[in-house]
């Protein structure tokens, strides 16, 4: 591992979007900033006339609701819900510290994935910061557990998901994904999976207050045994990708990116925030190691999209 790997990176320059909630329907613009060395992922809401939430860490100890989505508690009876896109893109694509800011309760779902908030990382490019690069690392497995579903984190000489899904739908039916992280698998590979809902859930999910900004725009759509989107999938496994991109944007929530490995089995947000509340409990189950302590052939950081400007940082000289 080079020493520019071994450091920190944050946004070259501010990006924005604008959008609408999938859940909410409630239009919204999103702002990722750069953000300071070692502050991680840092989120606040902009409430108009100038005034702000005060920025918070986007943790895992802030979550409230699992239901259909990652929601977070920002202080003050304010909360932003559908998260796990925005952070999943800035993991996967290797961002270490960003300022998140939004005018509206829930993040845009743009296309469904996280491709639009990807392209624009990789568009601004990153910029290199002097903090050393922090991992937390897996010492001890754990695994929480609901009927046949369960997730673990586990000790791994890397960073790696595997990933399956089995759902009673002809179009859908078990699928599997092991992937091993690097910037460049993320944004090809997993970064443009759609979410994705049943018609037949559709008037029960609108009745509780879900899915009212969704559409086949946004959304995959199965009916019965078909696709009901006019491009069909982008992928034979669009479906258990986009659980492994919502488990990337759920695992940030940890703080620091994991080194080691996450399994898990007709998971979800809710087994994805107990793992790590889990993994929390005792301090005997991992450690925060800097990059220089870990072997030297990993090499997942010089893997990056083709186009991608990584700007280094200037020490000044006195």
């Amino acid at each position: 591992m080079n020493k520019l790997s071994q450091r920190q990176r944050t946004l070259a320059g501010e990006i924005s979007f604008a959008g609408y909630g999938v859940h909410s329907a409630q239009p919204v613009t999103l702002t990722m900033a750069p953000g300071a060395p070692d502050s991680g992922y840092m989120i606040r809401r902009d409430l108009g006339d100038g005034q702000f939430t005060k920025p918070v860490p986007v943790h895992h100890s802030r979550v409230t609701r699992t239901t259909l989505c990652t929601t977070l508690d920002l202080g003050d009876s304010v909360s932003v819900a559908t998260v796990e896109h925005v952070v999943s893109a800035l993991s996967g694509m290797g961002v270490d510290n960003a300022v998140i800011t939004l005018d509206a309760p829930e993040c845009p779902i743009m296309d469904g994935s996280a491709h639009p908030f990807a392209e624009a990382i990789l568009a601004v490019g990153l910029e290199i910061q002097p903090a050393q690069k922090k991992f937390l690392k897996i010492v001890r497995a754990v695994t929480v557990r609901n009927n046949d579903a369960f997730a673990a984190l586990e000790p791994y000489n890397g960073r790696a998901l595997d990933l399956e899904i089995d759902f009673d739908s002809k179009v859908i039916g078990r699928q599997r994904m092991i992937f091993d992280w690097t910037p460049r698998r993320y944004f090809e590979d997993v970064s443009q999976a759609r979410t994705f809902g049943f018609v037949r859930d559709a008037k029960i999910l609108r009745q509780a207050g879900y899915a009212l900004g969704s559409s086949l725009d946004n959304s995959i759509t199965v009916h019965e045994d078909r696709i009901l989107n006019p491009g069909g999938l982008r992928f034979e496994d669009e479906f258990v990708r986009h659980k492994l991109l919502d488990a990337i944007g759920d695992l940030s929530l940890g703080g620091l990116a994991i080194w080691g490995k996450f399994r898990s089995y007709k998971g979800g947000h809710a087994l994805n925030a107990h793992v790590l509340a889990s993994l929390f409990s005792s301090d005997a189950n991992y450690e925060i190691v800097n990059a220089e302590d870990l072997p030297l052939e990993f090499e997942s950081f010089e893997d990056q999209p083709e186009g991608l400007e990584v700007h280094h940082y200037l020490r000044s000289v006195r």
